[in-house]
């Protein structure tokens, strides 16, 4: 009889490893898949930086809305940053979704151990309208802001934060202002809800030194489900790569933009941002 011929080879394959930055995310857990942590990780992977995460929170969530949320105790919040910590180089450190006052404090309380870059992304409320952060949690958030290279906020938070709603130049600086009060290094503003006057939305990067101005033409989507989380995680994978501050904030815009425009036709709501449209310039590291 004659033995059968095997495919398996004798021989090894040498590993060949990738060395890349790694990004952490620290927010909440979308059941659904669109936002929060899992839009984190797959816009970090996209844009070639290694992700890590916390886990906060983990909500019961789709296209439609949040049916619930379970915020996780906290000594098991600090134990997944301490081993995170503790065996990687973190480049950049994107904070979103915390959920409650004990959960904010609890990671203000580890971010005083870390000393690079950390994006903040204020999420306060889900595109459908359900609250995602408990009201006694706001004034723990802003003690957050000493330890943020950036905020992201959308002009309802905004609002809700300073009292000023950012639809013109002074109003923005009357809410950077406060905002730099309370410890933020710059301030991105996101004019996705603000109204121009024109078929556009313009994003304003502020800092204690320049204003810069970012237009792009406004999509005609209601598919706009986890675009705040897929920016601000784009933002700190840039940061990770050693993106100047502006660069990074440019080409997460860029990015987030082009998930937008070619959204994810998926659930009974809506829909979701897409995080594999666009051209494949994005996957990996832009150069």
């Amino acid at each position: 009889m004659t033995s059968p011929e095997s495919s398996q080879s004798s021989d090894f394959i040498p590993e060949s490893p990738t060395k890349r930055p790694y990004a952490l995310t620290v927010a909440s857990s979308d059941s659904g898949g669109g936002a929060g942590i899992q839009a984190d990780l797959k816009t970090m992977t996209r844009l070639g930086a290694y992700g890590g995460s916390v886990v906060v929170a983990v909500t019961a969530q789709h296209t439609r809305g949040v049916d619930s949320t379970y915020v996780l105790p906290d000594e098991e919040i600090r134990a997944q940053f301490d081993a995170v910590v503790g065996d990687f180089d973190v480049g950049a450190i994107k904070l979103g979704m915390l959920a409650a006052a004990s959960a904010v404090e609890v990671v203000d309380d580890c971010l005083r151990e870390y000393d690079g870059p950390v994006v903040l992304d204020p999420v306060m409320v889900a595109t459908s309208g359900d609250p995602l952060l408990e009201d006694d949690a706001v004034d723990a958030y802003t003690r957050l802001f000493e330890r943020a290279t950036l905020l992201t906020p959308n002009a309802d938070e905004v609002e809700r934060l300073t009292g000023a709603y950012p639809d013109d130049e002074r109003s923005r600086a009357e809410a950077a202002e406060t905002l730099f009060g309370w410890g933020a290094d710059a301030v991105l503003f996101k004019g996705g809800h603000v109204d121009t006057g024109a078929n556009a939305v313009r994003d304003t990067l502020v800092t204690r030194e320049r204003v810069v101005e970012f237009t792009n033409p406004r999509v005609q989507t209601e598919r706009t489900h986890g675009s705040g989380c897929t920016l601000s995680s784009a933002i700190a994978s840039r940061l990770t790569h050693g993106d100047e501050l502006s660069t990074a904030v440019e080409r997460g815009i860029e990015f987030t933009h082009a998930t937008i425009t070619h959204p994810a036709d998926v659930g009974g709501g809506p829909g979701s941002v897409d995080h594999l449209a666009g051209s494949t310039r994005w996957d990996g590291a832009l150069r």
